[in-house]
């Protein structure tokens, strides 16, 4: 059953199991925040058993890009088009948040973003592979992220 994300009473729904629940609930509600503001998008996510095809979109790019496998289970999952951008996000148990940023126009951007939720340590898969730059949010604390360029065709 599909959720949407209110940033404004920030709920733990579906994130229950992870242990940095609450941080990663302000990290997803800081993305509806800012799809909603930019784009007047509402941010919903479906549970990870309902999201299959976009949780494997994600995890081919994240392989066959940087032989990167996660760890973590995914929790929750979502994918929308905005502004002829195809976007998908998957939030982990661990607290990790995943976005694919993908332009439908062949010239366009394209990248993988990560997000750690506050309190949670750095994963291994990533550890030694990315550095993190710190970014404050009133709704998530403090957020790390780190990101990596597309080159493939996806």
């Amino acid at each position: 059953m599909s959720y949407v994300v209110d940033f404004q009473d920030v709920s733990t729904t579906g994130l229950e199991s992870s242990p940095v629940a609450e941080a990663l609930a302000g990290l997803r509600a800081n993305e509806a925040r800012y799809f909603k503001n930019k784009y007047d998008h509402v941010f919903t996510v479906e549970p990870a058993d309902e999201a299959a095809a976009t949780i494997a979109w994600v995890h081919r790019i994240l392989k066959e890009e940087r032989d990167l496998v996660i760890e973590s289970k995914p929790l929750e999952a979502t994918e929308f088009e905005v502004d002829g951008i195809k976007m998908a996000y998957v939030f982990y148990e661990s607290g990790l948040s995943i976005n694919v940023m993908y332009t439908l126009d062949d010239a366009g951007k394209r990248a993988v973003g990560f997000k750690l939720s506050d309190g949670m340590e750095v994963p291994e898969e990533l550890a030694t592979r990315f550095k993190f730059a710190r970014q404050k949010s009133r709704l998530a604390g403090t957020i790390r992220g780190s990101f990596f360029v597309i080159k493939g065709t996806y």
